[in-house]
């Protein structure tokens, strides 16, 4: 019985005997990023890796070692490499070790998030993506109805965020939105549990969201930009009560 031939699944031949891992796991992400394999498939043996990139099983074990590190693949052990779809949750991983309820830890998270965001925010204005603009809205219908409740009101907070970034329509700023979560949990959880933080100042909250979503679903990118900028004015005076809070309330 003849052997049935498959074909070659992954452009690019390793081309130098250095880093021959980096170089095979190079070209397996890209046909994983170009949709040649699709998220959850299987991946071929390690074994036919090998063979079709030239090099030893023990340089295929470690091309799809640094893949599944970067979030690429899944392996277990026993059965083969699958591919995963395409997320943040390998920065969010980071930045969750990274972030610390510290006032220098809140100040550098705020001022990250307003360099992307205010960029995010006009382009979002501009793309109006259906999908996105659709899960900015059900956002600001949840955070209406979990006022006072930290942790529903943070959840509904960052779907708010990613829908912006979906609204751009460009996949890559959804990716870096989503390795953002643990910060944005972080600093949404202890703004929302601070002393001073009133009923009023939930709304306040709410209706900030609201302006930026009313200048992005109208399409104006100056709007959006000057909102998200107001909006993250209000965190950094937010910042300043979370550190009176840490004192104790002494200045």
């Amino acid at each position: 019985m003849s052997e049935i031939k498959r074909s070659t699944i992954f452009s690019g031949k390793v081309a130098s005997p250095l880093r021959l891992a980096d170089t095979v796991s190079d070209a397996i992400a890209a046909a994983l990023l170009e949709g040649s394999i699709a998220p959850g498939e299987a991946l071929p043996p390690e074994g036919e890796i090998a063979k079709e990139f030239g090099v030893s099983r023990p340089i295929a074990r470690e091309a799809l070692r640094q893949l599944t590190s970067a979030g690429l693949v899944t392996t277990q052990q026993g059965k083969v490499a699958r591919a995963k779809a395409l997320s943040g949750e390998p920065m969010d991983k980071i930045y969750g070790y990274a972030v610390r309820s510290s006032i220098k830890s809140l100040k550098e998270a705020n001022e990250m998030r307003r360099v992307m965001e205010t960029g995010i925010a006009k382009l979002a204005a501009s793309r109006r993506d259906a999908d996105g603009l659709a899960l900015m809205r059900k956002a600001l219908a949840d955070m209406h109805s979990s006022l006072g409740n930290p942790q529903e009101f943070t959840e509904a907070d960052i779907r708010f965020h990613l829908g912006m970034a979906m609204t751009t329509g460009n996949s890559m700023i959804r990716i870096q939105i989503e390795g953002l979560r643990s910060i944005q949990t972080q600093v949404s959880e202890i703004f929302s549990t601070r002393s001073t933080r009133s009923m009023d100042d939930w709304r306040r909250t709410v209706a900030r969201h609201q302006d930026i979503f009313k200048a992005i679903e109208a399409g104006d990118p100056q709007a959006a930009e000057d909102r998200i900028l107001a909006h993250y004015e209000a965190a950094d005076v937010a910042s300043v009560e979370v550190a009176e809070d840490s004192r104790g309330g002494n200045p």
